[in-house]
């Protein structure tokens, strides 16, 4: 198969269809940067190590580094969302019907903000591509032995998101209990620096990948291949998402970090490093063993559990209703709108 980039760039231009599903991956790339992104960087803002600017500019150059290091070294996350649907051997429909995955993804999105219902992007991506695969092959378009890696990621960042940030704050609350508290600020401070730019890097290694595989879905059914299976994914498309995500992320997201930083728990820095950290390594752990997960409720759930070292009370569990409501809505839901938008496409064939 032809992956290279001046072959993309001729069928691109050449195939609307192509160039629709393009265009919709890299705008949710894009938006997922600008909005998701953010995230990773939330507690080092609000507990004021650094400004604003200079977070978000850091966290896209991490975004950047994680999305083209992490699938070079390992590609296991983009192969599982390449692998984990077949939309049969006619590539020509197999594209349409990503492009209704995709666009199923803008449609959700936009519905769910009216209703003030939350949503993840990597959710609804699963989501997306699992309805337009059951409207092409019915339930045998679906890989069971790939989807329940998402099964396994929901437990993942629930429940060892919240225990792995617990843990890490319980062992840096006893190493540092007889530290002088403005030495331990300092390093923290630090700490927390680098935590955050950690956390960016695995956010790009996580989402950056889902993406890429299936941006790279798109390419195989332009060339007429209908799996991605054992296929290396071409350096060029790496660095493409990877731009895009970063871009995304220097756009913006202010208000979206002081939000997430400050809703959640108030931290303090040695909280913040702990949740950073903690959630870092649960992201590393998925990416290796080709989970997909949410970033998002990783750091959420992180988050959390570093509350907990407190006390109870100190979670918001507003929090803990909203991730719940993104789960019950967003597969169904994302779904649905896919599965008929590429039943409705189908018919303009």
């Amino acid at each position: 198969m032809d992956v290279s980039f001046s072959y993309f760039i001729s069928q691109v231009f050449s195939n609307p269809i192509l160039a629709m599903t393009v265009a919709l991956t890299l705008g949710v790339i894009f938006v997922n940067g600008w909005t998701d992104a953010p995230n990773a960087i939330a507690t080092c803002v609000t507990t004021r190590c650094l400004p604003p600017k200079a977070a978000i500019i850091m966290s896209a150059i991490f975004n950047f580094l994680g999305v083209f290091i992490m699938t070079h070294i390992n590609a296991s996350v983009a192969s599982t969302i390449s692998n984990m649907v077949d939309f049969g051997a006619n590539t020509q429909i197999a594209l349409i019907a990503l492009c209704a995955a995709l666009f199923s993804i803008v449609v959700y999105s936009v519905g769910a903000s009216i209703f003030g219902i939350p949503t993840s992007e990597s959710h609804s991506l699963i989501a997306g591509l699992t309805g337009a695969a059951i409207a092409l092959g019915g339930a045998d378009g679906v890989n069971m032995n790939e989807w329940v890696k998402v099964l396994y990621g929901l437990v993942l960042s629930l429940g060892l998101g919240f225990a792995a940030g617990w843990g890490v704050c319980k062992v840096v609350t006893l190493l540092f209990a007889n530290t002088d508290r403005r030495k331990s600020n300092t390093f923290f401070r630090w700490a927390q620096i680098a935590g955050a730019a950690g956390m960016s890097f695995m956010h790009g290694a996580q989402d950056g990948q889902k993406f890429i595989g299936v941006l790279f879905l798109g390419v195989a059914f332009c060339n007429g291949q209908a799996s991605v299976e054992n296929m290396v994914i071409p350096v060029w498309l790496m660095l493409l998402c990877s731009i895009v995500m970063g871009v995304g992320t220097s756009v913006g997201g202010e208000k979206i970090i002081k939000s997430v930083g400050m809703d959640m728990v108030k931290l303090e820095k040695y909280q913040g490093f702990s949740a950073d950290l903690s959630s870092s390594l649960c992201l590393l752990l998925a990416t290796l063993t080709g989970i997909p997960v949410s970033t998002t409720h990783v750091k959420t759930t992180a988050i959390m559990g570093v509350g907990a070292v407190k006390r109870l009370s100190a979670i918001n569990f507003g929090v803990v209703k909203d991730m719940l409501l993104t789960w019950v809505f967003t597969f169904p839901g994302c779904g649905l709108i896919s599965f008929l938008m590429a039943k409705l496409f189908l018919l303009f064939i």
